[in-house]
């Protein structure tokens, strides 16, 4: 009997400021979300043998919980300190790159890709002790193949890209699209594509029970050639099903330790990996191309970015990034080209930048226009360090 892998993947992701504010207004919300981060190394310990998680913690959760102010504040409800050190626990776990503020990429400015994704490898070295990471998690799945060349230059061996984007290249059934890997190319560079099976991913999300996951993906695999490759990916840190404080009513307790004990005796049992353990046996399959998209969220299909786009508000907040994106990006290129180094003008341009990064924030326009507000504050702190700037350059 051929076996079958399962690569669980979850993105961890809270705003800038969002956890401390929560802690302040809304106190069982943020202990709601720091006992579903802290629950899950605990579920795992004991099971290194077998289970493998993937993690994507955006730079902004990762900044929050490396604060020691922060620290301070909720210790006695979680040792967040000592959470991120258990987070470094490779037989368990497998940390991906992403994007620092957690922004769909497709909908940002192409020159504050590399600003995002540099600034993340740099929390994310210091905090997990490691120089590379395989894996890269576009936020929201939010992925062009315009993103190629960079991940690739960024070390990057492959990209998780959700099933209802992918197209395949090389002539092959759905199975095969869906359970092996495959490979895309772009400007001369190509990466390793893992497609999320978006179905099984919304179970997942919403609960599922392990016997039913065994017989969807036995059934949805059957015609594999080849050992397959299932992918599931969610939040790990949203809704009832992962923040049920409940023993035996959340994902871990009710689903993925029993679904460990069953792996552990029954090979029919899809088998935990990592996603680069299975690309060293067994490599890739064929070419495809990925079209523009993000996941499903609750409310859309992900084609369009309707979840971030829909109203007349949000597009005016997009298109006031990408217009200050090109004043913050031309003078730093004059700034390179007149040579001028002073650190009081450096420290004004950064400031007009990280700003401008941290209004990219895909929950600034995730909940309609209720969050949009968050990202024209940022976006008019940058303009005025940026006149600032200028001026300082005329001086």
């Amino acid at each position: 009997m051929r076996p079958t892998y399962h690569a669980l993947v979850l993105n961890l992701h809270q705003p800038a400021g969002n956890l401390q504010e929560l802690w302040e207004k809304n106190p069982w919300e943020a202990k709601e979300i720091l006992f579903a981060l802290d629950r899950i190394p605990r579920s795992l310990w004991g099971y290194e043998d077998i289970a493998r998680v993937h993690l994507a913690l955006s730079g902004t959760l990762l900044e929050t919980l490396a604060d020691p102010a922060f620290q301070a504040m909720v210790y006695g409800t979680v040792d967040v300190g000592s959470l991120l050190w258990y987070y470094q626990n490779t037989a368990l776990f497998e940390i991906l790159g992403t994007a620092y503020y957690h922004p769909v990429l497709p909908l940002i400015p192409p020159e504050d890709w590399s600003e995002q994704l540099s600034r993340w490898l740099g929390i994310g070295r210091h905090l997990f002790w490691r120089e590379n990471f395989q894996g890269f998690w576009p936020p929201e799945m939010g992925f062009c193949m315009e993103l190629i060349p960079l991940l690739k230059a960024l070390g990057y061996r492959y990209v998780l890209v959700d099933s209802e984007h992918v197209e395949p290249v090389t002539p092959m059934d759905w199975p095969k699209l869906l359970y092996r890997p495959h490979v895309a190319c772009y400007g001369g560079a190509e990466i390793v594509v893992i497609v999320r099976d978006r179905d099984l991913s919304n179970a997942q999300e919403s609960g599922m029970e392990p016997e039913w996951f065994c017989r969807e993906v036995e059934e949805r695999t059957r015609w594999c050639d080849a050992p397959p490759l299932v992918t599931t990916c969610t939040d790990g840190d949203n809704g009832g099903w992962f923040r049920n404080v409940t023993y035996g009513a959340n994902f871990w307790t009710a689903f993925y330790v029993p679904l460990l004990e069953r792996a552990r005796g029954d090979c029919a049992v899809p088998r935990p990996v990592f996603i680069h353990e299975y690309l060293d046996r067994y490599g890739v399959h064929g070419e495809v191309q990925v079209h523009t998209g993000a996941w499903n969220t609750g409310w859309h299909h992900g084609r369009g970015f309707i979840q971030w786009t829909g109203s007349q508000r949000q597009k005016d907040g997009l298109r006031a990034i990408w217009k200050l994106s090109q004043r913050v990006h031309a003078l730093r290129r004059r700034a390179n080209e007149l040579g001028r180094r002073e650190m009081e003008f450096q420290n004004l341009l950064e400031q007009a930048l990280w700003r401008l990064l941290r209004a990219e924030t895909s929950c600034n326009f995730f909940w309609g226009e209720a969050w949009v507000e968050r990202a024209e504050r940022d976006l008019e702190a940058a303009r005025t360090s940026l006149e600032a700037a200028e001026r300082y350059l005329q001086s």
